[in-house]
């Protein structure tokens, strides 16, 4: 990747914090947790934050409660209490946290919005899902919902509300309807963007508070790039 900012504990992107809670707008090249890379997780830079800011000595508590892909932007939560942590994950695995992603694909679109619904296969070696129309052995039921907010020149912005949450599901599921999203060429976009990411953002956040039980809705800002400045 090159023109990467990657984020530090210096210029993290916080939408919403107490003390409960933290939410961080992720930078595309960011990884949410530690993998075989090496590479400095953004948990491992949400707890440097906030040892920083309130001056804590030791280690800080910090739960990882989702993922985004590492080429994807937007919205990341963690939990700053081990009483927050398995609430939010339970609201994330019943699906009452609801999730909207905005993408940039090439190809017009089937329909101005749909129902998707496929079957998807994993593949830990290539880490690639692979979206059938009829269900296959080991495969699970992926279902989003698009609209096209906007034609841009030669692109077009949709908005994604997931109903399920499955590997890579928004980029295969694009791919299998002939609108892979802009930038990701594992999913048949033709050229990858200069800085290694993908016109993917998780652009909207609902759900409940954990401890205050308020909606809460969070919206992150789109990268500066000169395709999103034009949505």
């Amino acid at each position: 990747m090159t023109d990467k900012i990657i984020s530090t504990p210096q210029n993290l992107l916080v939408l919403y914090e107490d003390n409960h809670l933290i939410i961080v707008n992720k930078r595309p090249g960011d990884i949410v947790q530690g993998d075989k890379t090496g590479d400095i997780p953004l948990s491992e830079v949400v707890k440097e934050y906030i040892k920083i800011k309130y001056d804590k000595p030791g280690n800080v508590y910090l739960g990882v409660v989702h993922r985004l892909d590492r080429p994807t932007s937007g919205i990341v939560l963690f939990a700053k209490t081990s009483k927050a942590l398995p609430r939010l994950n339970k609201l994330f695995k019943e699906k009452d946290a609801k999730k909207t992603y905005w993408a940039i694909v090439k190809n017009t679109p089937p329909k101005q919005e749909d129902t998707l619904v496929h079957y998807m296969k994993r593949n830990p070696k290539q880490n690639k899902s692979y979206a059938h129309i009829k269900e296959v052995p080991d495969s699970k039921e992926a279902i989003l919902d698009y609209r096209v907010l906007k034609s841009l020149n030669n692109y077009f912005l949709l908005e994604v509300d997931l109903q399920t949450g499955r590997h890579h599901q928004i980029r295969s599921q694009m791919s299998a309807i002939g609108c892979p999203i802009k930038g990701d060429l594992k999913y048949g976009f033709d050229r990858s963007n200069k800085d290694g990411s993908i016109h993917l953002h998780a652009r909207k956040l609902i759900f409940e508070h954990p401890v205050k039980k308020e909606k809460m809705e969070i919206i992150a800002p789109l990268p500066k790039d000169p395709l999103w400045d034009a949505c």
